[in-house]
């Protein structure tokens, strides 16, 4: 499982946050996904050392990237919001798939330490830092970028649902290692349901309005593999509050977490590269996404 997960992190680490970085404002923070491979070069070299001072040291360096990173969310969420309004949903999303690298970050000094940080078993520790970098940046970033693109369709209420519930979900599962299974249940509950609303948005809505074959097919399969990789995440969660048989840890992540790093993550930032950078005009009848908007709005 180690090596598995250890190619699923190099993944994220190295092409999929920073690519990410690019769709959430391709100015504002251009130099910072320039320079993330680099930041983010001693977080994926550490993966593959024994535990130690050094793999510590070079984990301690990704980590410092990731919370200079999080420090960015509150005054993204907050820049431009009137007193007294709520933040845009896609603001929300983006401020959470910028905080999610540092608990990936954090856990992974922890787990490179030998440390049990809070009392967690070194391979929960382990297998929280492909986590907060799929389910946790990747899935909000997604779940922000449908928001703003059907902003000003039929199907703009549930988009903003699911801008709201991917964030909470992920919350609710992170303070669920805190509390107990049932907690943790309720948060795989919210987080799966905004997850399937983005497939069930990301097909309908966004699929048909690509101008060509390949990025229909790459927003298809991520639309695909979110149905299943949630219900796998869905059935381990009902698994442990209620101990009827499930997946063990080792299967989840050469399923859930394989689907999720390469079916969903992977597909779902190409597609969206394509989406944005894509110059062609809309071909007569189409519905012209607004994916290339300037940064994910923050508010209404």
């Amino acid at each position: 499982m180690t090596v598995l997960v250890n190619m699923i992190v190099t993944l994220g680490m190295l092409y999929v946050v920073p690519a990410g970085l690019r769709l959430i404002d391709p100015a504002g923070l251009r130099r910072t996904a320039r320079l993330w491979p680099l930041l983010a070069a001693p977080g994926a070299l550490c993966l593959w050392l024994p535990r130690g001072l050094t793999a510590t040291a070079l984990a301690a360096l990704y980590a410092a990237a990731c919370l200079a990173l999080a420090v960015r969310a509150p005054v993204r969420l907050l820049r431009g919001c009137p007193p007294g309004r709520l933040p845009d949903p896609s603001g929300i999303a983006v401020a959470t798939a910028l905080v999610s690298p540092s608990i990936a970050g954090t856990a992974l000094v922890a787990e490179r330490a030998g440390y049990r940080l809070f009392g967690f078993d070194l391979d929960i520790l382990a297998l929280t830092v492909p986590h907060f970098h799929f389910a946790g940046f990747t899935a909000a970033l997604v779940a922000g970028l449908v928001c703003r693109a059907v902003r000003d369709r039929p199907a703009t209420g549930l988009s903003r649902w699911a801008a709201y519930s991917v964030p909470a979900g992920t919350l609710l599962v992170l303070l669920g290692y805190f509390v107990d299974d049932w907690a943790e249940l309720v948060g795989a509950v919210v987080l799966t349901g905004g997850m399937w609303a983005v497939a069930l948005l990301t097909w309908r809505e966004i699929r048909p309005a690509a101008r060509d074959r390949g990025t229909r097919a790459l927003l298809a399969t991520s639309a695909a593999v979110l149905v299943a990789t949630m219900l796998l995440a869905l059935w381990w969660a009902v698994g442990e509050a209620t101990g009827i048989v499930h997946p063990t840890l080792t299967w989840m992540a050469a399923t859930h977490g394989l689907g999720n790093a390469l079916g969903f993550a992977l597909c779902s930032v190409l597609a969206w590269r394509r989406l944005t950078t894509d110059p062609r005009p809309p071909a007569d009848g189409d519905r012209p996404l607004t994916v290339d908007h300037p940064p994910l709005t923050t508010h209404r």
